[in-house]
């Protein structure tokens, strides 16, 4: 399997049955002389919009379709892609990278941070191939029913999980506007009323139904965002002391004594569990999966064929800052005075609510961004086909404020009955991106490979072509472990949380600040 950079599509140059010079031509789509196979006839709804396998007619006749409609879908450029990419990765859960290096040490910490996000980038590239395969996709709901042969039931199920998922993420940044909003009035007003603030502010901000218009917020959120953990890392190596600094008392977050100068480590911690371990790492790979929204990304795209021009944009900024602000504030803190987020870790309180208040915009959009992924699948399933999908209409603008409502009174309720950041972290990497980050794209890749030679194409494989096939399967295993020791890791934390005391009730009035 390799990349043509001519055209940024994928070929087997590891197949000697192929012709000599065979390469997927960015107008047929397919290898130079024949088409890429589709794994699959199009889904019950979706062949109106497709009359030709080619993907270029097929948008193009999307595009035409939706010409004279008040609201056009089809319109994000690859830099608007980019943005909305960069504000979904580019997020608070980079705080949670020197928590990660603390428990794992450097070393494995960076190399997991680069392993995981090269198999993202992989895993990414594949989901854009079958979107070219399969245009009328218009997102992971229909992939996932299109991988396991168009059964009814993946369908619901992958549609289940997607919807926890984001519902999940956006209960997130409920939970964490609300430590936001209490760390800077000092508890002002009760945590569940900040939650409630947060929910309703965010419902304001998902009410656009494009992600065209979406992205010119995207932009200013990464932006914001980068500032916030750059501050973060100035003001952790030009403070005196980190937060409890030789205090003598036992770490909440940590569970070591907070004493002595900061210890850093290039290997991990003696006595650090197989829970801890496995929680630190599940923080990186959550920060770094992100692939559930990127087929309804390509599916608002002008040029799909343009997709990764932003993703490897996305992809190179991600090991910069994420290497860089997790090992910085993780040398100047030690890992016996770390919190998650790190900026609790600073001594200085000015220090701390100035870095933390340029992460406001993040702490909005991204919930929001996932809220209106959520939102258009439901959407675009009750109105496909009806006037109220594109046009401005009472019934459509009212069910889609219906909707986010919806998925915003389901995050308040998450984040009040999960009140802590990073086992909740935890739990949605298992639960979902064992599949959405891992199980279906080696599934994509071979249903695709089988597709392209039919029966006997393991056979018809060459060398390098079955080294992508192992490569994956080694995925397909990777997400089978993310589900089976990561859940099991990440619920046993949130008892041991719970049976030390170390998180508040649920429903509480009790302060959640840093």
């Amino acid at each position: 399997m390799a990349l043509d950079n001519s055209n940024g599509v994928f070929y087997d140059a590891g197949n000697e049955s192929s012709p000599s010079g065979d390469r997927y031509d960015q107008e047929k789509l397919g290898a130079r002389g024949r088409k890429m196979s589709r794994i699959a006839d199009p889904l019950p709804g979706l062949g109106a919009e497709v009359s030709d396998s080619d993907s270029g007619l097929s948008v193009g006749k999307q595009m035409e379709m939706e010409s004279g409609n008040s609201i056009k879908y089809r319109t994000c450029s690859w830099p608007k892609t980019a943005a909305l990419l960069f504000s979904e990765y580019i997020c608070l859960a980079i705080m949670s990278f020197p928590w990660s290096y603390a428990n794992l040490g450097l070393f494995p910490g960076i190399l997991l941070t680069i392993v995981i996000a090269a198999l993202v980038l992989y895993t990414s590239l594949v989901i854009w191939e079958f979107c070219l395969r399969h245009p009328e996709v218009r997102d992971v709901c229909d992939i996932g029913q299109m991988l396991f042969w168009g059964k009814k039931w993946a369908w619901w199920l992958t549609a289940i999980m997607f919807l926890l998922n984001n519902t999940f993420i956006q209960g997130l940044h409920v939970l964490v506007g609300a430590k936001y909003l209490n760390t800077m009035t000092n508890n002002s007003v009760c945590t569940v009323g900040f939650s409630a603030v947060v929910a309703v502010i965010c419902f304001i901000v998902s009410l656009p139904r494009t992600f065209s218009t979406l992205a010119k917020i995207a932009t200013a959120s990464a932006f914001f965002t980068f500032v916030s953990v750059l501050l973060a890392a100035i003001f952790s190596g030009i403070e005196p002391h980190p937060t409890g600094y030789n205090s003598g008392v036992i770490s909440p977050t940590m569970g070591v004594l907070m004493s002595g100068e900061p210890i850093v480590r290039a290997f991990p911690p003696p006595g650090t569990t197989f829970v801890a371990g496995m929680n630190a790492f599940l923080n990186i790979s959550y920060t770094f999966i992100g692939q559930i929204t990127i087929p309804s990304f390509i599916a608002e795209m002008k040029e799909p064929k343009d997709f990764p021009k932003a993703l490897w944009a996305v992809t190179i900024a991600e090991i910069i800052v994420f290497s860089l602000v997790g090992t910085i504030v993780y040398v100047y803190t030690g890992e016996q005075y770390m919190t998650s987020p790190a900026f609790g870790s600073l001594g200085n309180i000015k220090y701390l609510k100035a870095s933390f208040s340029f992460m406001i915009p993040t702490l909005i959009f991204l919930g929001v961004l996932y809220a209106s992924v959520s939102a258009r699948f439901v959407f675009f399933r009750l109105f496909d086909g009806t006037r109220h999908k594109s046009n401005h209409t009472v019934v459509g603008w009212s069910s889609w404020a219906a909707i986010l409502a919806v998925t915003w009174v389901a995050a308040f309720i998450i984040a009040e009955v999960i009140p802590f950041f990073n086992d909740l972290l935890s739990l949605m990497s298992s639960l979902f991106d064992s599949f959405f980050g891992f199980i279906f794209w080696g599934v994509a890749w071979i249903r695709m490979r089988k597709a392209d030679y039919g029966p006997g194409w393991y056979s018809r494989l060459g060398f390098r072509g079955k080294l992508t096939l192992a490569l994956n399967i080694s995925i397909i295993i990777i997400g089978l472990f993310f589900l089976g020791g990561g859940t099991y890791a990440s619920v046993q934390s949130i008892i041991n949380n719970y049976e030390a005391g170390a998180v508040s009730g649920v429903f509480t009035c009790a302060s959640n600040g840093l």
